[in-house]
């Protein structure tokens, strides 16, 4: 069994940013023809989705239904510290994910044709992102 780990760095703005190319030459480089990549978003205010990759309106759309569900400076929370987006950003990564585990197969992420990786930033500021990556395999 082969692993490598190593750290995707993304700087993000409010809404969808693909880093499915960074990843993927992550994988290459571990030299993993089987196995699992596991990716993890070490931040609580920001998710990680597989999504289309090919018509942007898709990320309009989930950006939109998603500041639909849960709206920048909504008088329900108390948690306002860095402004009102704060809660917010914390309240749509809980429901979303920070992780996912994409099957490697012949030496690459054996996502679907119209899937890409992506780092959803709920702050209305862009941030630099960190995303820790796992190959696993042989």
């Amino acid at each position: 069994m082969r692993q490598k780990s190593d750290v995707v760095s993304v700087a993000t703005r409010r809404g969808l940013t693909e880093i499915t190319d960074a990843v993927r030459r992550i994988v290459r480089a571990a030299e993993v023809r089987e196995g699992l990549c596991t990716v993890f978003l070490r931040h609580t205010s920001a998710s990680l989705v597989i999504q289309e990759n090919a018509d942007p309106t898709v990320q309009r759309d989930l950006e939109a239904f998603l500041s639909r569900l849960v709206p920048d400076g909504d008088p329900i929370f108390l948690h306002t510290d860095e402004g009102p987006d704060d809660m917010p950003a914390h309240m749509k990564a809980a429901l979303l994910k920070t992780s996912e585990q994409i099957p490697i197969r012949g030496g690459d992420l054996a996502l679907g044709t119209w899937q890409g990786l992506y780092v959803w930033e709920h702050r209305t500021r862009g941030h630099r992102r960190e995303v820790a990556v796992h190959v696993l395999g042989e």
